[in-house]
């Protein structure tokens, strides 16, 4: 499936898609913002969409998911409903309890298909790296707003579901 923003966007059903959203005009977002990311982030994982990999850094979020099928209309979720989903949950709850008002996340978000195991891994691993790259910690293992799904066969989406994924420093 193909849809316009004002970036072109390609949606592969049952394809592993690579994610990322940024915040307005960069607005670095505050631990406090952060904490209400993370797991908006991971709410829908298993409903929506099965979700990999999570990191929201300070100006941005990148994710790694499958997006699953809506049940009630027999489709397969789009990833702008999903990523509105995320974005206006987070911005809304941002916007109360930092009394403050306005758009935190750009309208548009970058994504694209992952196509094999190893473009997978090298995506994941460079999720994983996010904190470190940023020099926001030495190791990922101690970043708090960094989740991965430990991968059994990442070829495979649809796997059999794992717990609902929490916080993680693995």
């Amino acid at each position: 499936m193909f849809y316009r923003r004002t970036l072109p966007h390609l949606q592969r059903d049952n394809k592993r898609h690579f994610v990322t959203f940024c915040t307005r005009d960069r607005w670095t977002l505050p631990n406090l913002a952060r904490e209400i990311i993370f797991p908006s982030s991971l709410h829908d994982d298993g409903f929506r969409y099965d979700l990999d990999a999570a990191v929201v850094m300070p100006d941005h979020a990148h994710l790694i998911l499958t997006q699953l099928i809506n049940q009630a209309e027999a489709r397969v979720w789009l990833l702008p409903e999903i990523l509105d989903a995320i974005k206006g949950a987070s911005a809304h709850v941002i916007n109360r309890k930092l009394f403050r008002r306005g758009s935190v996340w750009q309208e548009e978000s970058f994504d694209h298909v992952l196509r094999g195991s190893e473009q997978i891994r090298d995506k994941a691993h460079y999720i994983l790296q996010n904190p470190v790259r940023g020099g926001l910690v030495d190791r990922w293992q101690d970043y708090p707003w960094l989740w991965h799904r430990p991968f059994t066969n990442p070829c495979q989406p649809g796997r059999p579901r794992a717990a609902a994924p929490t916080q993680s420093k693995i």
